[in-house]
This record gives structure tokens, sequence and C-alpha cells, in this order.
């Protein structure tokens, strides 16, 4: 890959810039900027350079049709508040517009094309489609590291068709999953939450030949706590994952990585009640497990002590109702609390988990927290994401 901050030439051309625009709209408000605010310091670096910047994005699933509510109009608005420049929504069918020379009619340097999914051809991954967009500008950049996962026109046709380079949020996402994957800083923990085993038995699988310590929180936590004998009452569980807690169990010990599960639990009789901390041997049939209890928290915060990179997807507990966000609060401070003092390097990912971080006003405690959902999972999993090897495939 190449970071469009190492391009020397840029004065003038015109830079077809895939973003991920994805916020969430209440009444065609935006609600979040959080995807917003990430991009900017790549458009103003390409405002700086004196660059024409043509934004390719996209709001939702319209599943190839013009749907209003889904227009990019909300963002452009937004977009001329940040950026204090003018910003223009290009609504024209994109089929429509020849080549990049139809942006010299305006007096704007940034432009917005539509919703790029209200054309059925870019889910498809259609390379005519590709060409067309191709058409439209001199250079392409991807700063939209959580569609990467995505095989579409605009994410792995379009690179192949012009000089392609990645943007600066996507450079800060790769490098940061690099450091937890392959340019890691032992001792390495990380600590993995989640209400099905199933969709994470990938990533575990991946991360424990290279991780120190793998601790299972959350609802997943269950099946180990009920695998090794144990009663779990009415709490949460995935059925039929025997086979799966018995794998990673006998891979961490082949691989010599330390697998940790809850010693001892909060349970409730329901979700809104209160809280009573149980030995996970005590737990009674009408009761639930809601948060993890004081030893455990005392054992994860020991090991993060001890570790110099954590990565952490998902809450330790049903955070929602405060009586049982303590295990996540506390894992939280402690991953701050070194790292205020430089003794750790910390990722955090999955949409529960920056949530929690956002209701504690903390995310810009921790070295690097991924918005990209998907994308953050399958690089975790080890797979190739088709914008990555695309940027790698660069003409």
């Amino acid at each position: 890959m190449r970071s469009i901050t190492k391009e020397k030439n840029l004065n003038g051309k015109v830079i077809l810039l895939r973003l991920d625009l994805n916020v969430p709209l209440k009444n065609e408000k935006i609600s979040d900027t959080t995807r917003i605010d990430k991009i900017l310091p790549t458009l103003n670096f390409l405002i700086q350079k004196k660059t024409k910047i043509v934004i390719l994005s996209h709001i939702g699933r319209p599943k190839g049709k013009i749907i209003k509510q889904l227009s990019l109009k909300p963002i452009s608005e937004n977009l001329e508040k940040n950026l204090n420049l003018r910003v223009k929504l290009i609504d024209q069918n994109i089929n429509e517009i020849k080549n990049k020379k139809f942006f010299d009619n305006f007096d704007e340097e940034i432009f917005i094309l539509e919703n790029i999914r209200f054309y059925a051809e870019e889910e498809m991954n259609d390379l005519k489609f590709a060409k067309q967009l191709a058409n439209l500008g001199d250079i392409y950049v991807n700063d939209a590291f959580s569609c990467s996962h995505r095989s579409h026109a605009s994410i792995q046709q379009l690179p192949k068709l012009l000089p392609s380079f990645s943007g600066l949020q996507f450079d800060l996402e790769v490098n940061a999953l690099n450091k937890i994957t392959s340019k890691i800083i032992k001792p390495i923990t990380c600590i993995i939450g989640g209400s099905k085993i199933s969709t994470k038995i990938n990533i575990i699988k991946n991360l424990i030949p290279k991780f120190d310590s793998i601790i299972i929180v959350g609802g997943m936590a269950n099946n180990f706590i009920k695998y090794f004998g144990n009663n779990i009452g009415k709490s949460v569980i995935e059925k039929n994952c025997d086979e799966i807690v018995a794998e990673i169990n006998s891979l961490s010990k082949k691989e010599g990585c330390k697998l940790i599960y809850p010693e001892d639990v909060l349970v409730s009789k329901d979700f809104n009640g209160s809280s009573q901390i149980k030995a996970i041997d005590q737990i009674e049939p009408d009761e639930m497990i809601l948060d993890i209890g004081p030893k455990t928290i005392d054992q994860i915060t020991n090991i993060i002590d001890k570790s110099k990179t954590v990565l952490w997807n998902g809450p330790a507990g049903y955070f929602e109702n405060p009586n049982f966000a303590k295990g996540s609060i506390k894992i939280a401070k402690k991953i701050i609390e070194n790292n205020k003092t430089n003794n750790i390097f910390s990722v955090v990912g999955g949409g529960d988990t920056v949530s929690l971080l956002n209701s504690l006003k903390v995310v810009n405690n921790f070295n690097f927290v991924s918005t990209a959902g998907g994308a953050f999972l399958e690089y975790l999993e080890g797979k190739k994401l088709p914008g990555i090897t695309a940027l790698d495939q660069h003409v």
C-alpha cells in the first residue's frame, strides 16, 4: 500500500476519495459524527495540497434504488461547517457524467457524488461502473477501511484503474491492527466478549498462536463456565458450542497461550435487577450471569499490568444496567491508567465496546479505537480484505 501522504505530485489533481460516511440519521439529521470527524485530517491534507476532491460514499442499504431519506445532503452540509468551505452535492446520474472536466463547471473544489449505493452496480462489483468512476478523477484514495471487507466497485475494482493510495485514517487503522497481529510488542493480551462465541471463533483461533493471554468475558464466557462443569442458571448461552470451546481450550494449551474465563460473577434474576456476587459453582437455576466478579476483575487488571499490548473487543457484562457495568469500567480504567504512563499500546474495537467508552467519555484515552466493525473483525481473523488487496495491486 502507498499512503497519499507520500505522494508529492498532487497539485491540481482530481482525487476520487472513497470515504465511509455511513453515519446514523434521525429525521435526516446526523446523530453521531464520529465517522465524519475521523476523515477530516485526510480532507484537510488534500485541501492543503490544492487538489480537487470528489467524494464517493454511501448511507444505509438502498439496494440500487434512490431513497430520499438516504441522501448524502446532511453530510455535505456538515462537511461545509467543519471545513469552512463550500461543498457541492452532485445528484446527477454518475453514468451521465462524461469525465473529470465536468467539475470545472463549478466554483467549488470539494464535491460529493450522491449515495453510491443508489447504483446497483456498486454492490455488484461491476467493472464497467468502476471504469465510469475512473473517468472522473486522476487519483484514487481509499480512506474507508471500514468498507474494505466489501467486494464493491468503488472498493475493489476502482483502485486497479487509477494510481491508488490509502488515506490518513486508513493508515492509522492498519498500523494499529498490525501492532496486534504482526508487529507485536509482548506480552500481549486479548480481552474478548460478545454474546456469540461462533462469531469470534476464527478470531480467537488466529490470535492464540500470537498472544500470551486470551480473556473470555461477556455472554460467550457462559459457554466456558458451563463446559467446565458449572451450572449457569438461565444465563444467555449459545447452543451446540461445546466443540468450539474444546477446540479453543486445546489450541491454547498447545500454543502456550493462557486462556482465562471468569472465576466469579455478578448475577441477578432479571436484567433490571440488583447484583449479587457468586462463585461460578454457586449459581442457582433462576439466576443469570450479567457481569464478572471482583476476583475476576483483579485477575484481569493484574494481567493488563503485565502486558505491553492489549486488544479489547466486547464488554465484560450487561453494561446498560449500571449494576453490571463495573467489570467493563474497571477494565477501561486499568488500560487508561497504563496508557497514561506509556506502559501499554491499546486497541479497542466493536460497537458495544465503543458505545461503552463513549458513554464514559474516555474514547480519546486509548491508543486506537476502531469503528470499522466487520472489516476490523475480518482483519483479526487473518482474512485478506478486498480493499487492502486492491491497494496492494495499485496502478
